[in-house]
């Protein structure tokens, strides 16, 4: 299997190089060549497997024996979680995916856990080291650090907008002590944090000096990692002799985009609803075909205080029939005037399995009271638009809705405080989290400040 740029002027790579490099030179993301496809009989076999051994199996048409011992990666990576990509009944013909339960109680943990061990063992191979840089709007940064903190062949810097996460996710970033941690509040948006990470990717100087490379979801391991808990909701409700639908909250559109691959490999996935807040990009891309950047509104969904999710490119890369030099005119006019279309006729076949969907807060505090009416869970405000999504979607009553659970609602204890009237707690193992000492460098959303911190910490 090899790797290609969806903007058309970067070299194929195998597995390893693309998980090294992140970013593709020409400023596209790495895809595979082609969709592997699984047929029923495969999808059947991989019931009842251990869920290590499940990522194992649907991930080895990307790897094609690309990592040594790939098995016992994925089984160390998932030891700590508590439970395993769980399902919990809704009532309703909907069905919850609790991803929150892993060691920094979100579903980034599925991906990163992995990557953070793949990044050591692919620099020890070249017995190199890294940098890795990270944008985050709250939850990729602190899976990110547990997954690379203490490793003695990487450096992490994390970008997160000052101010703009919640307490538990701050300080699940800033009260980790390891010598290779680096913390960088940006005063501005998710968008700048993901601007300066891509900017300082594509610059050869600095990607050569410091060997460095992603962990957001612009990292085909990130998508590929999380693609098995797709094929585990779905065997679990009797894929692939049933079909199923799955409603996804979206910030930076990685994991819809898992989904959607799941989909292109034969899990039979009928729907894709997707759910945001009121910065609704993606959803105005799907009703309109039109792409524009607007401002962006600080919310109770932080993860979804976007105006530009990165792996768009990637599905406009299938949309566009593979056309990297098509992405890349798209991709360029969008960088120029802020906005882009496109034709009705190329999104069709799209909207006949994907619709979006968008809450504000007020709608979603209401979701989190009736869900904590009707069932006594109390989730996040993002797994609540996922799940408002699902209702407000038609649906077939023989074909089940499994709404992901993308973060433990003890993360937003204001948020989930404020609409059910029951404070969350920390688990055990964060109980002190908000007396442990705090470390991070605050900077303007300026490119030769934050090269210059990184140069500083990781040069």
């Amino acid at each position: 299997m090899r790797y290609v740029s969806t903007r058309g002027a970067a070299p194929a790579l195998p597995f390893d190089d693309v998980m090294l490099s992140g970013l593709a030179p020409d400023g596209g993301l790495y895809v595979p060549e082609a969709w592997p496809e699984l047929d029923g009989a495969k999808i059947s076999s991989l019931r009842g497997l251990p869920y290590p051994d499940l990522v194992a199996a649907v991930s080895a048409p990307f790897l094609e024996g690309a990592v040594d011992d790939f098995s016992g990666i994925a089984a160390d990576a998932y030891a700590s979680f508590e439970r395993l990509a769980p399902l919990t009944d809704l009532g309703n013909g909907l069905w919850l995916l609790e991803l929150f339960w892993g060691p920094t109680l979100a579903f980034k943990d599925y991906a990163l856990q992995l990557l953070g061990r793949l990044f050591q063992a692919g620099l020890d191979a070249r017995r190199a080291r890294a940098l890795v840089l990270g944008a985050t709007s709250g939850d990729t940064g602190s899976a990110a650090i547990e997954a690379c903190r203490d490793r003695s062949a990487l450096d992490i810097v994390v970008l997160h907008p000052h101010g703009r996460v919640s307490d538990v996710q701050r300080r699940q970033m800033t009260t980790v002590p390891s010598a290779n941690v680096h913390n960088v509040a940006v005063r501005g948006t998710f968008d700048d944090c993901q601007r300066l990470v891509k900017l300082m990717l594509a610059d050869p100087d600095l990607r050569s000096d410091l060997a460095a490379t992603s962990v957001n979801s612009i990292n085909w391991v990130r998508i590929m990692a999380q693609v098995a808990y797709y094929f585990a909701g779905a065997l679990a409700l009797g894929a692939p002799d049933r079909e199923v639908s799955f409603a996804v909250p979206t910030g930076n559109f990685g994991n819809v985009f898992a989904a959607y691959v799941a989909r292109k490999m034969g899990l039979p996935i009928r729907r894709l609803v997707i759910g945001t807040n009121q910065n609704n990009v993606v959803a105005r891309f799907l009703e309109t075909g039109r792409f524009s950047i607007d401002t962006v509104v600080p919310t109770i969904t932080p993860a979804m205080d976007i105006q530009v999710p990165s792996n768009l490119e990637r599905l406009l890369f299938d949309i566009y029939g593979r056309d990297g030099e098509a992405v890349r005119r798209v991709m360029g006019e969008f960088a120029e005037h802020g906005r882009v279309g496109v034709e009705p006729s190329r999104l069709q076949e799209l909207r006949g399995f994907v619709s979006g969907a968008w809450f504000d807060e007020s709608a979603t505090g209401r979701t989190l009271a009736e869900v904590f009416a009707e069932t006594s869970m109390l989730v996040d405000p993002h797994t609540a638009i996922g799940i408002a999504a699902a209702l407000a979607t038609e649906r077939d009553p023989d074909v089940p809705v499994i709404c992901v659970g993308t973060a433990h609602p003890a993360k937003f204890p204001d948020a989930v405080e404020a609409a059910t009237g029951v404070r969350p707690p920390l688990p055990g193992r964060l109980a002190d989290l908000f007396e442990r000492p705090e470390a991070m460098t605050v900077l303007p959303p300026d490119r030769h400040a934050i090269e210059a911190f990184v140069r500083r910490v990781a040069g």
